[in-house]
């Protein structure tokens, strides 16, 4: 997925430091984890890969995570004191080193255990300037930023699902700033990722749930 990057994505966010790639990249994926995972998480699990497991304890890269998790800004002052705040509002969290393949060195899975039983992973990566790519979720393959209103689909992969959905989005005066098919194979499961200029209306998820071959849609608002 092509960016043009400016001058601010360059110099960097506003932030608590001291990185912008293992502490408000981190920050950020946090809040946008959580934002996929939705309400009532009761614990989460870090699995850290790379450069984040040689050196979150150092960088804060643990607090930031964390923190992005509760919902705070990299701006957020509260982010030096995520692990209290956490155990006050009664959030378990772990922290484990892992290798997850050939992936950036700044890559983190999610593993969220949700209060009615449910799981849900989210994997992404911080790639500098605080910015960050979503990679996985629960287990399927995607690609987006978390910067703009996102829809990602999970469907069978067969004529005329892409074209639903895209005049759907049209009808509804949505446009499309990018999108992105992955399948493993064809025509078996395949998952849809499309990024809006244009906030996404519930009536579009509506819609698209009812397309024929959607097995499951869900909206991704922008962090």
């Amino acid at each position: 997925m092509a960016k043009n990057y400016g001058v601010f994505d360059i110099l960097g966010p506003v932030m608590i430091g001291p990185s912008s790639s293992h502490t408000a990249g981190a920050a950020r994926l946090g809040r946008i984890a959580a934002n996929i995972a939705g309400s009532d998480i009761k614990k989460v699990t870090f699995l850290l890969h790379g450069s984040f497991a040689k050196t979150y304890k150092g960088h804060g890269t643990d607090k930031a995570l964390l923190a992005g998790v509760l919902g705070f800004e990299p701006h957020d002052e509260r982010l030096r004191d995520s692990f209290i705040i956490a155990s006050k509002e009664g959030l378990e969290y772990e922290f484990i080193e892992s290798d997850l393949g050939d992936v950036h060195p700044n890559t983190v899975k999610f593993l969220f255990e949700k209060s009615n039983g449910t799981a849900f992973t989210v994997t992404g990566s911080s790639i500098g300037g605080g910015n960050v790519l979503i990679k996985e979720v629960n287990g399927e393959e995607v690609e987006f930023t978390g910067e703009y209103p996102t829809i990602i689909t999970k469907h069978y992969d067969r004529p005329g699902v892409i074209t639903a959905v895209t005049s759907l989005l049209s009808e509804l005066k949505v446009n499309i700033a990018f999108m992105k098919v992955i399948r493993k194979s064809k025509g078996q499961m395949a998952s849809m990722v499309v990024e809006t200029d244009n906030p996404i209306p519930d009536e579009a998820i509506e819609g698209i749930s009812k397309i024929k071959d959607i097995e499951k849609v869900f909206l991704v608002k922008p962090i």
